[in-house]
């Protein structure tokens, strides 16, 4: 089972390398309390078809050790960087679902993205949803401290009672089994309640607008109309704006999991934009 130490912290971080090594690289960057597996309607089609993708276990999620630091974006964004640095990859397309796209933009940030060709965010939270002086239609903090607050009472309720919004199941075509949903719901105990409950708080102060202009790679933002985690309009929408050269893909009636409900479609997306 792979893994590799930060040099930073010495946290050992998993990771996954599917497909062939020589094939051309997808690495992949999860959203809050998931690990890799919530790519794998992405990641397994993707590597048989030649594609090598890659896929990290935050620190405090999966098979990643439990800590109590490190939970700042610029130390989370500093892991991904070592794991790419440690696989020594090039000519990366960066895939990141929800706060996994701050990552990617802090990396690009941090490191210049010497590494990176391109890179997608899916249902992201960047810029951010908070109410902020350059942002001042966005939620107000105290709303999400309050969430927080719910959040460390009660994690498993929850995540049960979000799950319908999560993947917009009242929408067409958004039809989850019973038992898909409580996979899903299942998965998000994969974060240690410390690793949870730091996400959280990052979520509730996240501005990287000041970033995203200075972008200098094409970027694909993909983004459901019914994302109610991260509504369109206060994320997907102002990401594609302030990034210079973006491709906008908005998907009629999906949520927040639409890398579920939607995920042949996403995967045809990224299919293509990494085969540019």
């Amino acid at each position: 089972m792979p893994y590799f130490e930060t040099t930073t912290d010495g946290t050992r971080l998993h990771y996954v390398d599917y497909g062939p090594r020589e094939g051309r690289p997808v690495v992949f960057v999860n959203s809050s309390y998931f690990g890799t597996e919530m790519w794998e309607f992405q990641m397994l089609p993707l590597a048989a078809e030649g594609f090598r993708c890659v896929g990290l276990d935050r620190r405090g999620h999966g098979r990643s050790d439990d800590v109590w630091d490190g939970f700042d974006l610029d130390t989370l964004a500093g892991d991904l960087g070592a794991l790419l640095d440690h696989l020594d990859l090039t000519g990366i397309t960066l895939v990141g679902h929800s706060l996994g796209t701050a990552e990617v933009v802090r990396h690009l940030t941090l490191s210049g993205g010497g590494r990176v060709a391109r890179i997608a965010l899916v249902a992201g939270m960047v810029p951010g949803p908070v109410r902020s002086a350059d942002h001042p239609e966005g939620v107000d903090p105290a709303l999400l401290a309050a969430g927080n607050e719910v959040f460390r009472k009660d994690r498993p309720g929850f995540f049960a009672r979000g799950a319908a919004p999560f993947f917009a199941l009242d929408r067409p075509g958004n039809d989850l089994s019973p038992a898909m949903v409580r996979y899903w719901e299942e998965r998000c105990a994969g974060a240690t309640a410390r690793a949870a409950n730091a996400l959280g708080d990052l979520v509730a102060t996240l501005n990287t607008a000041p970033e995203l202009d200075g972008i200098d790679v094409p970027a694909l933002v993909v983004h459901g109309t019914h994302d109610a985690s991260a509504p369109i309009h206060l994320t997907g929408e102002r990401a594609a704006r302030l990034i210079p050269d973006s491709t906008f893909h908005v998907y009629e009636d999906a949520g927040h999991g639409l890398f579920v409900t939607h995920a042949d479609r996403l995967t045809a997306d990224l299919r293509e934009f990494a085969g540019r």
